[in-house]
């Protein structure tokens, strides 16, 4: 069977067109904001507490009107940071004893991680706002005559949207942190450095396995 090349390269595959103030922007123009949220301990709540969470939940849910997606990374826990801090601790011991019970403790943790598969898990709460899309009569008739936009003008209308449709969804979001505050829940709002780094890991899951660099 033949196999006809492409020219596409790995980011015609992803739908992200840029990330900017926070915002995801995706390539058919609609807009991401992501929140991580932290994780609860609902088995160690009691009958009334756990009562109270689910319709604080489900009233959370009830009151949104656009949907949102809550997105679970979950991946093998990286214990060698944690590792390298007990080395160095090793090294400062001076008593003989200490080193002993340090080092044995590193080889207890070592071989129960190795024959443990511990996950860590991180909770993500994305919200999506899709701008409507109104085109001006002038911009309609210089396509229909040919005329020449004014490009400075252009952009500075690009960067009126964004802040204005920023705002739409800015609001979305302060609705969401406060349902899940309300169920007990902590959240944070992720900046653009923390989603490049999250979409990078997702889109390059073998970098998760390469060794820290600890200085």
């Amino acid at each position: 069977m033949a196999i006809t090349p492409t020219n596409k390269t790995t980011q015609d595959f992803v739908p992200i067109k840029e990330i900017r103030d926070g915002v995801v922007i995706l390539k058919d123009g609609s807009m991401r904001s992501i929140i991580l949220a932290s994780s609860l301990n609902f088995a160690l709540k009691s009958q009334d507490e756990q009562t109270s969470i689910i319709l604080q939940f489900q009233n959370f849910l009830n009151s949104l009107d656009f949907s949102v997606q809550i997105f679970i990374q979950s991946k093998k826990l990286d214990i060698r940071p944690y590792i390298a801090i007990l080395e160095d601790r090793y090294k400062e011991q001076v008593g003989e004893l200490m080193k002993i019970q340090t080092r044995e403790y590193i080889e207890f943790i070592k071989t129960f991680t190795e024959n443990s598969n511990i996950m860590s898990k991180s909770f993500f709460v994305v919200i999506p706002f899709t701008p409507s899309v109104i085109q001006g009569k002038g911009d309609l008739v210089g396509k229909v005559f040919g005329k020449k936009t004014d490009k400075k003008k252009e952009a500075e209308v690009k960067i009126e949207d964004f802040e204005e449709n920023k705002s739409q969804l800015e609001q979305r979001m302060s609705v969401v942190e406060q349902g899940l505050v309300r169920c007990g829940i902590r959240v944070a709002q992720l900046g653009t450095e923390e989603i490049v780094e999250l979409f990078y890991k997702i889109f390059n899951p073998g970098d998760l396995e390469k060794p820290m660099q600890v200085n």
